[in-house]
């Protein structure tokens, strides 16, 4: 058997454990693991404030100043979690983002400068989005002498500049451009998804690590009873339930479920529920008040020991994104819906990495992105359709195959 040689890693990124959805699930999950597995492990990380966009309590009191939390296992492996000031807005625009961005990094900074008089870390981690957070690790690099793995879970400047959220041709230029230095200057890149990888290499001009987020294949699985769980979240057992569960922001294009309700009203059934929170579900509320739609459920983030029976109650999960984000984001909701051998209906166009695998694995239904008459269309033959086992059987075998946290985890330990 191979022998793991423990390491000194040193974490940087503002989402963290006990944010349960997005980035901070997956990171912290990852630095959690590392520790028990007999690593010592020091995150530099923010209060969790995602995805309410708000400091969660208990933190809210010491928010304005740094907190240490340590944490040790049976391992031998220890986590220090140092957690560091950050400016954090109501509701995030282009500019408050890249404030929230930068105050973290300038935090951080100081958290770092003691450390580098003290015994150097084998390996700093950083983690996009923020991309300038690279820096940080090429910092600590540089003068310490140790490896650094950028790890890429969302193509941030693309996003924002496909989105319209940053449009000065000469901001583009020099995020770009310390974007080029982060890759000149560190060790390992890592991303999550092959059409990710693609566009990253294209820009590193060097080869990249595959590192996917997982699912927590024992936690969530399927689950039989669809009628008592219905009725146990206050649906009718004949209800057949269109679900969305995760963040609720702009790059998701969310209101394309409004119109799909506004447009399937007549089929009394199927019963839509949005479940999550974020800067955008007000504007959605409001939007399902002046359309009149009764289909339409919103329900606030499930607890985590009720989120598997939860998922299982839906008889269709919708992935939507917008098509320009289609093949820059992998969403890490969908992992969690192949696990539980959920119906997943997705929008990405044809020549994203999402498309291709979904259909490679025939594990769920695929429409184009921003195509208001495919989503439509694809709900309502989901609905019709009777046989849909072969799909969420193969939805729960690829979940089983490829995305089993401890298989990916022990592969990356193998990394450092």
């Amino acid at each position: 058997m191979e022998q793991i040689f423990k390491k000194n890693i040193l974490f940087i990124g503002y989402n963290f454990s006990p944010e349960l959805t997005g980035i901070g699930k997956y990171s912290g999950e990852m630095m959690h693991w590392l520790a028990e597995h007999g690593h010592k492990c020091t995150v530099l990380t923010a209060y969790p404030y995602y995805p309410y966009w708000k400091v969660q309590e208990p933190y809210r009191k010491n928010r304005f100043w740094y907190k240490k939390e340590v944490k040790k296992y049976p391992s031998g492996g220890k986590l220090t979690v140092i957690r560091c000031p950050m400016y954090v807005p109501t509701n995030p625009s282009g500019l408050k983002r890249m404030l929230l961005d930068t105050s973290f990094s300038i935090s951080a900074f100081m958290a770092i400068l003691p450390k580098l008089f003290q015994k150097k870390y084998d390996w700093v981690i950083s983690i996009a989005p923020s991309f300038q957070f690279g820096l940080l690790g090429v910092l600590y690099k540089k003068i310490k002498g140790a490896k650094h793995l950028h790890h890429i879970q969302d193509l941030q400047i693309e996003a924002a500049q496909d989105l319209g959220l940053i449009k000065s041709p000469a901001l583009l230029k020099l995020l770009y451009g310390t974007e080029r230095f982060i890759f000149k200057h560190t060790d390992v890149v890592s991303s999550i998804s092959d059409g990710m990888m693609e566009r990253i290499e294209r820009k590193a001009k060097k080869s990249l690590l595959f590192f996917p987020n997982w699912t927590d294949t024992k936690t969530f699985h399927p689950l039989s009873d669809k009628a008592a769980l219905k009725a146990q979240f206050g649906y009718k057992a004949t209800d057949w339930v269109v679900l969305y569960s995760g963040a609720i922001g702009e790059k998701q294009g969310l209101e394309a479920i409004l119109h799909a309700a506004d447009a399937l009203k007549t089929k009394q059934a199927i019963q839509f529920v949005i479940c999550g929170t974020g800067p955008y579900k007000e504007k959605l509320i409001t939007m399902t008040q002046k359309m009149n739609l009764t289909n339409i459920h919103f329900s606030p983030l499930q607890p985590m020991e009720a989120f598997n029976a939860f998922l299982n109650m839906a008889d269709l999960h919708l992935v939507i994104q917008k098509e320009k984000a289609s093949d820059l984001v992998m969403p890490s909701k969908l992992t969690t819906i192949l696990a539980v051998g959920g119906l997943a209906l997705v929008t990405a166009n044809k020549t994203a990495s999402l498309h291709k695998l979904i259909h490679r694995y025939g594990m769920g239904i695929v429409v184009d992105a921003e195509n208001q008459d495919a989503l439509n269309t694809g709900i309502l033959k989901a609905f019709e359709d009777t046989n849909t086992k072969k799909m969420t059987d193969a939805a729960r075998a690829y979940a089983q195959q490829f995305l089993a946290m401890e298989n990916i985890m022990s592969a990356f330990e193998k990394q450092l």
